[in-house]
């Protein structure tokens, strides 16, 4: 990857799917390579344990993530654990439908794919918000923590981003602290690379 950077808009293609692989690996193996499926994934563990404290104190949850399989994953421990969940992504067919189920229903957890839950939601039943991966883009981030700020929203939201450490999620996060006000001018729709990122900046991800 650090020889592609010589030429970083010939190869942006590669580029970018290689650190979403990395990103992928930060998350769990399997979703990159089927044979690791039934490894432990500690960031799940992590995730089940806050959530129990979330429902046991009568409080609601949103849980983001970019990836959907990652997702599915998240779906089948909660099913495994007894904990009531909705589900949305970009696939979801019936949005209102889901997006009414959990407003109206007692379910503690609602899993939502970053970019389905970026617009158009006004989720104050939720005072607590898992962010599971770093997005390129912090104001995509920011836009789906906003669900639960919405006009009556009458208590403190709790806001947790869940990062590997020592992975390319600890180098995203630092990226994106030195660069945010750029970030923030820049709509890239999830683009790793917008006007705002470097070839210096990609290969800060990698050494």
């Amino acid at each position: 990857m650090l020889g592609l950077l010589d030429d970083i808009q010939r190869n942006r293609f590669t580029i970018l799917k290689s650190l979403t692989v990395l990103r992928q690996m930060a998350l769990h193996p399997g979703l990159v390579d089927p044979a690791h499926n039934t490894l432990a994934c500690a960031k799940i563990d992590t995730l089940v344990e806050h959530l129990r404290d979330v429902a046991d104190g009568g409080h609601r949850a949103l849980v983001f993530s970019q990836f959907t399989r990652f997702l599915g994953r998240v779906r089948d421990r909660l099913g495994t654990e007894g904990i009531e969940y909705c589900y949305l992504d970009g696939r979801t067919r019936n949005r209102p439908k889901v997006i009414q189920q959990f407003k109206e229903g007692t379910a503690p957890v609602f899993l939502i794919s970053l970019k389905a839950g970026g617009f158009g939601l006004n989720l104050t039943e939720a005072d607590y918000c898992f962010l599971l991966d770093p997005w390129w883009n912090p104001a995509t981030e920011t836009q789906a923590i906003d669900r639960t700020h919405r006009i009556g929203q009458n208590r403190n939201v709790m806001v947790y981003r869940l990062i590997a450490r020592d992975t390319i999620e600890d180098k995203v996060i630092a990226l994106n602290a030195r660069k945010a006000k750029l970030f923030a001018s820049v709509i890239d729709d999830g683009n790793a690379f917008g006007s705002a990122l470097t070839a210096d900046d990609i290969r800060g991800l990698l050494t």
